[in-house]
């Protein structure tokens, strides 16, 4: 049996038991729970009805949340010509070329996100298991593969996040910082719901979304009611 802390196992109990809330009651209980010395990050956990093992039922693309993540992220960016200036002048935290790519085969991580233009892709493939297993290898479903390396890096600075099924059909996307308003949050929260919607694959039958709590980084999970969510008007 799991071993609960008596501060978790506190916050536990006032989540009430057989009840579905809505986003916004959770998202104000997640809130009001909220006890630890730091700010937390709001989750969502989403069972779907998919089985990533099958081609046709994988679930990867990009969202941009309209109140961000709340979180800095850093961008590194690997080009070359006249694309290293216009990243340098977008904001980009590194740039680089073949230098940057022998960095990162040093041990160079000190990045959230690595842009890479598609003429440098062949140079970038020896970094695919350094950079793999950490989910920073560049791709065109996540947004990281372009020739507009201008909007790819004010997006992801603006609060674009990627999201991907596990290997057990679930998704773990962190949806903004309990310092937000909560209507923000569920601003957030609607948005990503309109998105995993929209990005169905095309062999997913049946019930799509089976379940979904919000919870924090230290906090315990709240049960929502998915029809409250994907019927909310937000504008």
């Amino acid at each position: 049996m799991r071993k609960r802390s008596r501060r978790f196992s506190q916050l536990f109990d006032r989540v009430q038991k057989n009840k579905l809330y809505s986003p916004i009651e959770a998202l104000d209980l997640l809130k009001n729970l909220s006890n630890v010395n730091f700010i937390e990050t709001a989750e969502a956990h989403i069972m779907l009805g998919l089985d990533p093992k099958y081609a046709d039922q994988q679930l990867r693309s990009t969202v941009i949340l309209p109140k961000g993540t709340g979180k800095p992220v850093r961008v590194a960016v690997v080009t070359k010509g006249e694309k290293v200036a216009q990243a340098l002048s977008a904001g980009a935290d590194i740039v680089g070329s073949e230098d940057l790519i022998d960095d990162i085969m040093q041990g160079r991580l000190d990045f959230d996100k690595l842009i890479a233009t598609p003429d440098v892709m062949l140079l970038i493939a020896r970094l695919g298991r350094l950079l793999g297993p950490k989910g920073l290898m560049p791709s065109p479903k996540a947004g990281t593969v372009t020739t507009d390396v201008v909007s790819a890096i004010n997006e992801f600075k603006a609060g674009k996040l990627e999201y991907r099924l596990d290997r057990t059909g679930i998704l773990h996307v962190p949806f903004g910082k309990l310092s937000f308003q909560a209507e923000d949050l569920n601003i957030n929260l609607k948005v990503l719901q309109e998105s995993i919607d929209r990005n169905r694959p095309s062999g997913s039958k049946g019930k799509y979304w089976k379940s979904m709590y919000l919870s924090s980084t230290m906090g315990p999970s709240i049960p929502i009611d998915i029809n409250l969510l994907r019927d909310s008007n937000i504008s």
